[in-house]
Protein backbone atom coordinates (compact mmCIF):
# COMPACT_ATOMS: atom_id res chain seq x y z
CA UNK A 1 0.00 0.00 0.00
CA UNK A 2 2.96 2.17 0.68
CA UNK A 3 4.32 2.15 -2.90
CA UNK A 4 0.72 2.88 -4.15
CA UNK A 5 0.71 5.98 -2.09
CA UNK A 6 4.30 7.01 -3.27
CA UNK A 7 3.34 6.69 -6.99
CA UNK A 8 -0.25 8.34 -7.09
CA UNK A 9 1.82 11.17 -5.61
CA UNK A 10 4.53 10.88 -8.13
CA UNK A 11 1.77 10.79 -11.05
CA UNK A 12 0.47 13.87 -9.90
CA UNK A 13 3.58 15.37 -9.49
CA UNK A 14 5.05 14.17 -12.65
CA UNK A 15 1.50 15.78 -14.44
CA UNK A 16 2.02 18.95 -12.13
CA UNK A 17 5.31 19.55 -13.28
CA UNK A 18 4.89 19.39 -17.25
CA UNK A 19 1.73 21.12 -16.89
CA UNK A 20 3.61 24.16 -14.92
CA UNK A 21 6.87 23.77 -17.07
CA UNK A 22 4.73 24.17 -20.28
CA UNK A 23 2.65 26.60 -19.18
CA UNK A 24 5.51 28.78 -18.44
CA UNK A 25 7.76 27.94 -21.34
CA UNK A 26 4.57 29.29 -23.72
CA UNK A 27 4.33 32.91 -21.35
CA UNK A 28 8.19 33.28 -21.26
CA UNK A 29 10.37 31.43 -23.52
CA UNK A 30 12.99 29.44 -22.96
CA UNK A 31 15.79 32.28 -23.05
CA UNK A 32 16.25 31.77 -19.31
CA UNK A 33 14.97 28.01 -18.01
CA UNK A 34 11.94 29.86 -16.42
CA UNK A 35 10.34 26.49 -16.01
CA UNK A 36 12.73 24.53 -14.47
CA UNK A 37 12.92 27.66 -11.83
CA UNK A 38 10.14 28.26 -11.03
CA UNK A 39 9.12 24.33 -10.54
CA UNK A 40 12.33 23.91 -8.12
CA UNK A 41 11.36 27.10 -6.49
CA UNK A 42 7.78 26.12 -5.69
CA UNK A 43 8.77 22.47 -5.09
CA UNK A 44 10.49 24.43 -2.45
CA UNK A 45 8.05 25.89 -1.17
CA UNK A 46 5.55 22.63 -1.44
CA UNK A 47 7.84 20.46 0.89
CA UNK A 48 8.32 22.96 3.16
CA UNK A 49 4.71 23.59 3.51
CA UNK A 50 3.86 20.00 3.48
CA UNK A 51 6.13 18.72 6.33
CA UNK A 52 5.86 21.16 8.44
CA UNK A 53 1.86 20.82 8.39
CA UNK A 54 2.54 16.70 8.25
CA UNK A 55 4.93 16.93 11.50
CA UNK A 56 2.85 19.60 13.52
CA UNK A 57 -0.76 18.49 12.89
CA UNK A 58 -1.65 15.12 14.82
CA UNK A 59 -3.96 13.24 12.81
CA UNK A 60 -3.31 13.13 9.65
CA UNK A 61 -2.34 9.44 8.28
CA UNK A 62 0.78 8.83 7.04
CA UNK A 63 0.00 8.23 3.28
CA UNK A 64 0.49 11.93 3.32
CA UNK A 65 4.41 11.85 4.07
CA UNK A 66 4.31 9.14 1.33
CA UNK A 67 1.95 10.72 -1.52
CA UNK A 68 3.21 14.54 -1.09
CA UNK A 69 6.94 15.26 -0.14
CA UNK A 70 8.36 11.59 -1.43
CA UNK A 71 5.61 10.84 -4.31
CA UNK A 72 4.37 14.43 -5.45
CA UNK A 73 7.42 16.75 -4.49
CA UNK A 74 10.10 13.78 -5.50
CA UNK A 75 8.56 13.68 -8.92
CA UNK A 76 7.54 17.55 -9.35
CA UNK A 77 10.97 19.01 -8.98
CA UNK A 78 13.67 18.54 -11.24
CA UNK A 79 17.20 19.26 -9.61
CA UNK A 80 18.50 16.94 -12.09
CA UNK A 81 17.31 19.09 -15.15
CA UNK A 82 18.48 22.45 -13.30
CA UNK A 83 22.05 20.80 -13.30
CA UNK A 84 21.81 19.74 -16.93
CA UNK A 85 20.49 23.23 -17.80
CA UNK A 86 22.99 24.97 -15.80
CA UNK A 87 25.88 23.07 -17.91
CA UNK A 88 24.38 23.62 -20.89
CA UNK A 89 24.53 27.25 -20.40
CA UNK A 90 27.81 27.23 -19.36
CA UNK A 91 29.13 25.17 -22.73
CA UNK A 92 26.94 27.97 -24.39
CA UNK A 93 29.20 30.25 -23.38
CA UNK A 94 26.58 31.53 -21.12
CA UNK A 95 28.62 31.37 -17.81
CA UNK A 96 27.03 34.39 -16.64
CA UNK A 97 23.32 33.45 -16.69
CA UNK A 98 24.33 29.54 -15.47
CA UNK A 99 25.93 31.23 -12.00
CA UNK A 100 22.59 33.48 -11.85
CA UNK A 101 20.74 30.57 -12.80
CA UNK A 102 22.58 28.55 -9.57
CA UNK A 103 22.34 31.49 -7.24
CA UNK A 104 18.90 32.79 -7.96
CA UNK A 105 17.98 28.64 -7.40
CA UNK A 106 19.73 28.04 -3.76
CA UNK A 107 18.79 31.72 -2.44
CA UNK A 108 15.35 31.83 -3.74
CA UNK A 109 14.63 28.16 -2.51
CA UNK A 110 16.05 27.94 0.59
CA UNK A 111 13.61 31.61 1.22
CA UNK A 112 10.76 29.48 -0.28
CA UNK A 113 11.46 25.97 2.15
CA UNK A 114 11.34 29.13 5.16
CA UNK A 115 8.06 30.31 3.68
CA UNK A 116 7.01 26.96 3.25
CA UNK A 117 7.50 26.40 6.53
CA UNK A 118 5.89 29.59 8.17
CA UNK A 119 2.60 28.79 5.93
CA UNK A 120 2.75 25.43 7.30
CA UNK A 121 2.62 26.78 10.76
CA UNK A 122 -0.44 28.87 9.94
CA UNK A 123 -2.27 25.50 8.90
CA UNK A 124 -0.61 23.15 11.62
Amino acid sequence: MKYLWVALGGALGSMARYAVGLWIYERMGTRFPYGTFVINISGCFIIGFALTVLDERIGLPPAWRLAIPIGFVGAYTTFSTFEYETLRLAQHGQAATGLLYVLLSVLLGYGAVWMGMAAGRVFA
